[in-house]
């Protein structure tokens, strides 16, 4: 460790992010340091700014510093076709595909018990009261494919069961134990063009 404590303390602060350790974020920091201090006071204000105001989007939970989020504001958005996913990085990629125009439903996170994290923490209620008043005709599950992924696609199917419109789960070309964010655009509009149905009543025409 360095022998100034604010150095330390702001080489600490770094390792918070996903993938940095101690080496990179001491390099972060004396760079900042030595050679970029308005890049560094920049990032402190913008960092300060979205901490203060950012907050969930009242209709789909997705990060915004507005009531509603952009998506949910288009008016060119087809309302009828909600695709649940597990964190707003998923948004950005399914968006930057391109392909699909329909709404999001955030869980911000998956099924896992063994981390306090049940239907109630991903508001599960929340996305069967949209289904229930927002006249939505098909929900698509882009849960991650991991076990907990699945297991999270499997329990809101079963919720949606008896509700009166079309659940399927995007399955082609997504890698088991990839996730969305890292998957190419290509890989993600196969995915949505092969989506199968989840429930055994729409496979059979419903007999």
């Amino acid at each position: 460790m360095n022998s100034s404590p604010l150095i330390n303390q702001l080489i600490e602060s770094f390792r918070c992010l996903p993938g940095v350790g101690p080496k990179s974020a001491q390099r972060m920091t004396l760079f900042l340091l030595e050679r970029n201090r308005a890049g560094g006071l920049k990032l402190s204000e913008s960092l300060a700014s979205a901490l203060n105001n950012v907050g969930n989007c009242r209709e789909c939970r997705n990060l915004t510093e507005h009531e509603l989020c952009s998506i949910c504001e288009n008016k060119s958005r087809d309302p009828g076709l909600c695709c649940v996913v597990e964190s707003p990085a998923d948004i950005l990629a399914i968006e930057q595909a391109g392909s699909y125009r329909g709404v999001y439903f955030v869980l911000m996170g998956r099924l896992s018990p063994i981390d306090g994290i049940g239907p109630a923490q991903l508001g599960i209620n929340s996305l069967i009261e949209k289904v229930r008043t927002k006249s939505i005709k098909e929900v698509i599950l882009a849960c991650n494919p991991t076990v907990e992924g699945d297991a999270t696609a499997y329990y809101i199917a079963e919720q949606l069961k008896f509700e009166d419109i079309k659940v399927t789960r995007i399955a082609h070309g997504i890698p088991v134990g990839g996730e969305l964010e890292f998957v190419d655009g290509g890989t993600l509009n196969h995915a949505f063009s092969g989506r199968k149905s989840m429930l055994d009543n729409e496979s059979n025409g419903g007999e």
